[in-house]
């Protein structure tokens, strides 16, 4: 690989991880992790916006966590849900038929 390309997507992956600093995926830690990580991004870092990312069986728990942290936690930060955007993906399981996921990310922001 040319010298080029690979600083081409150095370049890449630096703009991807700088995007995605202010998402919180959601999978199967303990529930609180989840909101305390929200709730860090919006008071330590001051994120103008938070987006909680789930997919599949984890959705109701990404659901969970964005009304324990608006409702419980930032009531006082004025931090409402913004955006919500569902979608599904498509990819191989383990017998190597693909299989289609939901996903959900529910964007919380400063009213």
């Amino acid at each position: 690989m040319s010298e080029e390309r690979t600083e081409e997507r150095t370049e890449e992956k630096k703009q991807h991880r700088k995007s995605d600093d202010n998402v919180v995926f959601i999978g199967s830690k303990p529930f609180m992790n989840y909101v305390t990580g929200v709730v860090m991004q919006f008071t330590t870092k001051g994120a103008k916006e938070v987006v909680i990312r789930a997919r599949g069986k984890f959705i109701s728990r990404a659901v969970d966590v964005a009304e324990v942290t608006t409702k419980r936690f930032l009531k006082e930060h004025n931090i409402e849900v913004k955006h919500i955007k569902i979608d599904s993906e498509e990819f191989e399981n383990k017998e190597g038929r693909k299989v289609n996921v939901s996903t959900i990310d529910i964007t919380l922001g400063k009213k």
